[in-house]
């Protein structure tokens, strides 16, 4: 697997965009039943916060570095540079080369709307790929028996990879909860879904690598993310700024984790 730095608590993987695509596919072909996590800002507070979701983090085989601060952060502390992998850039990638290499994949979250749009571009841009099936749960948590029946449809289509998209953090717990029972490789990528489909705009590149990509989904949704972005936000740079001051003093002689 890919080597991860620590970034506050969580453990990040490195690579290339290719190197990310190449892992995944790998651990699709194997139906190794693991899990990938797209680590932004919200993602890696809330592992600081609380340990269960910490040790979310810790047990998925990929956590990609989905925030530009959070790729930043890498290098900041590791001395490393490493591009942004975002979940939104991973997807369209994986679906492409899954196409060539005639691995399959199955779409699970969000509404049957955006699956619908999803899959017609899919067949549109790339008439090869294997869509072994979708599904849209319902917005509410399952009973044992729906949940069983789930896994076992999601099984019986045997996809090499499940893109699950139910927002963080319901969609890594529901990984993690899953992770064994689940003979595929599975993602969370929650907001690529509507951007895939095209029913969500997307900031254009010059945008992104200013940073600037939170803004635009607080003005896209200002009442469900202002608290999220003013707290997560602000917690992130203080975090950050505590583990520099201390890594600064201690530089010479204690360099930061990696595994």
């Amino acid at each position: 697997m890919l080597p991860k730095r620590l970034v506050l608590d969580s453990w990040i993987s490195t690579g290339s965009p290719a190197d990310f695509v190449t892992a995944i596919l790998a651990l699709g072909a194997a139906r190794s039943s693991a899990y990938v996590c797209c680590a932004n800002v919200h993602m890696v507070v809330e592992a600081h916060q609380y340990p269960d979701f910490r040790r979310i983090l810790d047990e998925a085989a990929i956590v990609t570095p989905d925030g530009s601060p959070v790729a930043a952060a890498v290098g900041w502390f590791h001395n490393q540079p490493q591009a942004r992998i975002a979940g939104m850039d991973l997807l369209p990638m994986l679906l492409e080369e899954a196409a060539r290499r005639g691995q399959s994949v199955y779409f699970y979250g969000t509404t049957d709307e955006v699956l619908a749009a999803m899959v017609a571009r899919a067949r549109r841009e790339l008439p090869n790929l294997k869509i072994a099936g979708t599904h849209s749960p319902p917005f509410r948590p399952l009973t044992p028996e729906e949940d069983a029946a789930e896994v076992a449809a999601i099984n019986a289509a045997d996809p090499d990879l499940l893109f699950v998209a139910l927002g963080c953090p319901r969609q890594e717990r529901w990984m993690a909860a899953h992770q064994g029972q689940i003979r595929s490789c599975m993602l969370g990528v929650g907001q690529a879904f509507p951007v895939y489909a095209g029913l969500e705009p997307r900031l254009p590149a010059w945008a992104r690598r200013l940073w600037l990509e939170w803004a635009y989904r607080l003005y896209l949704e200002p009442k469900r993310l202002w608290k999220r972005y003013l707290h997560t936000n602000t917690k992130f740079l203080l975090l950050l700024g505590r583990r520099t001051a201390a890594y600064l003093v201690r530089r010479p002689t204690a360099p930061l984790a990696s595994r």
